[in-house]
């Protein structure tokens, strides 16, 4: 008799490569579901709000920023000296930033892009979630100017 059982790639003490998996997509769906309800919740994905807060009307996500840097702070910097390794495994590394002219252009980009219509890329696909629809578009152009970005490096650079 034949078994009909399928083999397993993963044993009792080493689980598969989709086990593992799960933990850190587990981790990065409750990551982004609270960041996308940061941004709701503090308004963030109102275009009109930004564009006040912009215009140094209403200086309200000034806090947002700040608790954004905080967190950030703690993140990159103090965790990987209190832990030996990440939560989920793997390793901390070190992310070399350059600043050369396609930042610099890069970021005058974006800036622009922000100041004009109040959207940026993690509040706009927070706002769609929440039912503006019209961020769509916002969402679209980044697209653009994403696929521009990759057609137009060159590779390693």
């Amino acid at each position: 008799m034949t078994s009909t059982v399928p083999p397993t790639t993963g044993t009792a003490t080493s689980p598969s490569a989709p086990a593992r998996a799960i933990p850190k997509l587990a981790a990065a769906l409750a990551g982004g579901a609270l960041f996308g309800f940061g941004l709701a919740l503090s308004t963030m994905i109102r275009p009109d709000v930004v564009l006040s807060f912009l215009r140094f009307k209403d200086m309200g996500l000034l806090f947002v920023l700040g608790a954004g840097a905080g967190v950030t702070l703690i993140g990159y910097r103090l965790a990987p000296r209190l832990m030996s390794r990440p939560l989920l495994g793997g390793t901390f590394g070190v992310h070399e930033a350059h600043m050369d002219r396609s930042t610099v252009i890069g970021a005058a980009i974006f800036g622009i892009g922000w100041g004009l219509c109040g959207v940026c890329p993690g509040p706009s696909i927070a706002g769609l979630g929440a039912g503006s629809f019209e961020l769509g578009f916002a969402i679209a152009g980044m697209a653009v100017g994403a696929l521009v970005h990759g057609v137009t490096t060159r590779p390693g650079g």
